[in-house]
């Protein structure tokens, strides 16, 4: 049973009972069941409030005027005030009893009117639709919906307790603790030792403090354990995400069926178009450029020639061999590739590269460059570590460095579609396509002043593939980094497209691939977990997927400007009510 709700469970009743039971209300009954919610102390009066009311009033200041006459006569006469006439004292007793009618009256009337005051919020609702269950009207009598919360009474409706009395009290205790600020909620998992446990009690502790419900986001069916310590910190809940499936992407002679979690209607659908054209023209190839995360810290010395000195010795290829060393301690999949430094005035970037097995790498990658700045302290005793990342990595910005040096995985992806296919699947011509192109991702790129944008929506594709298997949704930055090329072969039949990402930054182990769901869309993949074949295998695999991804998107997208599908297929598909398996997608 809700203990939020007060329900009332019926007595055993008789047939004669019943029938009398389901007739409607009359109206004096009605007027008895409003009294018996609102009974107040003068209702047990004799006769009616009003004339009770005249008439202690009229005692009231009818005996006052008589003692102030009197008081008056004998302060004249000089007579003292203790001496009392019984008339007097006649007159004190009527103003005491009428005093304390009257504020006995009015005090109780004024705290009834506050105790039962009014009271529209959902509980009330609740309760009264509990009755009209209990009491149904015969189908003959016409009967009436139950009012429904105004607006107004649905934003005070309280939030939902998580902690009822048939909890134990030390729960009751922890929340008030964590209410007053005596507790951190941030302690919570250690102190109880319980992952859900923690966050129900932070959850109710923080609907009390802010007075405002979590009613709708869900708290149940997650597994609280499995991101202690390393994927999300104070949780609350978890948002739920819906996951559509592109595909069969055909790439370089396989199939995968590419899950994408979005909100945004359509994508799935035109990423699985692009991709039924690829398959048509015998699927798309990838090559993997470059395979290597960065981190680049700051150092700072006393002068400019000091900082120039130290970038000589890291580029020094006599030197790399011992802070090879001195790197790879970190881990025996982070292998240390190349050192590239970069010098502002006496400040020295040193941006490390490294290739990091299936993991994304970038607290490997930091743990060697913290060994190399403690090894160069002996050396460099006046050099000065500002911080371990300067943001000549770059990590989650645009940046040129990234575009042109490439971080994580550098892909590209290409396809050649046929001249049929382009007509009959993506409803356009090859000329329309090439033409676009130039003047829309690269023309019309430049003129922005993009920075690795020289696409029509990579970063849709990229984010809809990272959130589904646990990638760090930030990385979408530089991983979108992408330029679409197109153009006309076998004497202008043909379409040849390609895309070329030069920071694909995943992984397929460590952060959010664990959990299981992200586990389940890359197991789906065939890239769960490290590769027992070849280190690295798995997370290369995956980046050339999401290359694989992105190409099928773009040459659908790109399809549906050219033939002007774009604002048609949006509608259909983010604004109908019907079953999308019911529509027809531009084939």
């Amino acid at each position: 049973m809700d203990v939020r709700r007060r329900s009332v469970l019926p007595k055993p009743i008789n047939a004669a009972a019943g029938e009398q039971l389901l007739k409607p209300p009359t109206t004096n009954q009605k007027t008895q069941h409003h009294h018996h919610q609102q009974v107040k102390a003068s209702d047990a009066l004799p006769f009616p409030l009003y004339l009770a009311n005249g008439l202690f009033f009229t005692m009231f200041f009818s005996v006052i005027y008589f003692l102030l006459i009197r008081w008056r006569g004998k302060i004249r006469d000089s007579t003292p005030l203790h001496v009392v006439t019984l008339s007097e004292l006649v007159a004190m007793i009527s103003l005491i009893a009428s005093v304390i009618y009257l504020v006995g009256f009015f005090g109780i009337d004024f705290v009834q009117s506050l105790i039962y005051k009014p009271n529209h919020d959902v509980w009330d609702v609740e309760d009264e639709q509990n009755e009209q269950f209990l009491v149904p009207p015969p189908k003959s009598v016409t009967s009436f919906p139950p009012p429904q919360p105004s607006r107004f009474a649905a934003e005070k409706v309280k939030p939902a307790p998580l902690i009822t009395h048939q909890e134990s009290q030390e729960d009751e205790e922890v929340i008030e603790s964590v209410v007053s600020g005596k507790t951190p909620s941030y302690s919570l998992e250690s102190k109880l030792g319980d992952c859900k446990r923690a966050a129900i009690i932070r959850r109710e502790a923080l609907q009390r403090i802010t007075g405002k419900s979590l009613e709708g986001l869900p708290l149940e069916g997650f597994d609280y354990e499995s991101i202690l310590g390393q994927c999300c910190e104070m949780p609350v809940g978890y948002v739920q995400l819906p996951v559509g499936i592109a595909g069969p992407l055909l790439l370089d002679g396989r199939e995968y069926m590419v899950p994408m979690a979005t909100t945004e209607g359509c994508l799935v659908a035109s990423t699985n178009r692009g991709c039924k054209a690829m398959v048509a023209c015998g699927g798309a190839t990838s090559v993997v450029l470059k395979d290597g995360m960065t981190r680049a810290p700051v150092v700072r010395f006393g002068t400019a020639k000091r900082a120039a000195e130290l970038k000589f010795f890291m580029e020094d290829p006599m030197n790399f061999e011992t802070l090879a060393v001195i790197f790879n301690k970190s881990s025996r999949f982070a292998k240390l590739q190349n050192i590239q430094c970069a010098i502002a005035g006496k400040n020295l970037y040193i941006r490390f590269r490294c290739s990091t097995g299936d993991a994304m790498g970038m607290n490997m990658v930091s743990k060697g460059v913290q060994n190399v700045l403690d090894f160069l302290q002996s050396d460099f005793p006046d050099m000065e570590v500002i911080g371990i990342s300067g943001n000549f990595c770059a990590d989650k910005k645009p940046a040129a460095v990234n575009w042109i040096e490439g971080r994580g995985k550098s892909v590209v992806c290409e396809a050649i579609i046929k001249e049929e296919i382009v007509k009959k699947v993506l409803k356009t011509e090859v000329s329309a396509l090439v033409e676009l192109n130039m003047l829309k991702n690269l023309t019309g790129s430049a003129m922005a002043g993009a920075l690795g944008g020289f696409n029509a929506h990579a970063s849709n594709i990229v984010s809809a593939i990272y959130i589904a298997t646990g990638q760090d949704p930030a990385q979408n930055v530089e991983s979108s980094h992408c330029i679409t090329m197109m153009e006309a072969v076998n004497d202008g039949k043909d379409l040849h497209v390609s895309v070329t990402m030069p920071s694909i930054e995943v992984g397929t182990v460590g952060g959010g691939t664990q959990l299981a769901s992200q586990a389940a869309c890359l197991n789906l993949l065939g890239v769960k977990g490290a590769s027992k074949e070849k280190a690295g295998a798995n997370s290369r695999l995956l980046a050339t997927i999401v290359a694989g991804s992105v190409l099928a998107g773009e040459l659908s997208l790109m399809s549906a400007i050219s033939a002007g599908q774009l604002v048609k297929s949006h509608m259909k598909y983010n604004r109908s009510n019907r079953d999308v398996t019911q529509l027809c997608p531009p084939t």
